[in-house]
């Protein structure tokens, strides 16, 4: 599968406004287009930050998809927006271990490294990163996207409520350490954010 995210900064006190047309306008708009899996959109209130993601078939069907919503997106977005970032990438790792909640708690990543090195983070996540999430409390889904030209990639954890998500930190900073290195990678971003909605269809 394939990925569009948006992550987009601005006024905390309007982002109930963006958030009342991403889930309106914003969700038929997407599930009219050819391709559509799914789509999740994540806060953080206290800052007034929004990331959302939508996920396609295909890097075509996600292309196409595009003519339409970047034509709208400073519509639904406004006026809580002041930034406004588009990034597109390939689902290298995508596991579900139950159903994530409104209100759950999302963890991000960043990262960069080598191109060349795109395969050997993506099997570091499966084999190193995943096993070891089995036993952790609340969590509810794990992926990884990555882009293979430019060398970067986001992971995501997600937690059925924010006192899991918090609780994971320390345990999760050691197995990040150990994950990066393994991966020749860099770390370029840590953010956590609280789940609007997750609805995403993987078969």
């Amino acid at each position: 599968m394939f990925v569009r995210t948006v992550y987009a900064t601005g006024d905390p006190t309007k982002i109930d406004t963006a958030l009342r047309a991403l889930n309106t306008a914003g969700r038929d708009l997407l599930m009219e287009r050819p391709g559509y899996r799914g789509a999740s959109v994540f806060v953080d209130r206290e800052l007034g930050k929004l990331l959302s993601a939508s996920w396609w078939s295909s890097a075509a069907d996600r292309h196409n998809s595009d003519e339409v919503m970047s034509l709208r997106r400073a519509e639904l977005l406004g006026p809580f927006a002041g930034t406004v970032t588009v990034d597109n990438y390939e689902v290298a790792a995508f596991h579900v271990f139950q159903h994530p909640r409104a209100g759950g708690g999302l963890r991000v990543t960043g990262l960069e490294f080598d191109p060349a090195d795109t395969d050997l983070l993506a099997d570091v996540f499966r084999t190193s990163l995943l096993p070891r999430l089995d036993t952790l409390r609340g969590i509810a889904g794990a992926s990884l996207f990555v882009d293979r030209e430019r060398g970067r990639a986001r992971s995501g954890l997600l937690f059925v409520d924010r006192e899991s998500l918090a609780a994971s930190r320390a345990v999760m900073a050691a197995v990040r350490h150990e994950g990066v290195a393994k991966a020749h990678a860099t770390v370029t971003g840590l953010e956590e954010f609280e789940v609007v909605y997750a609805d995403v269809r993987a078969d």
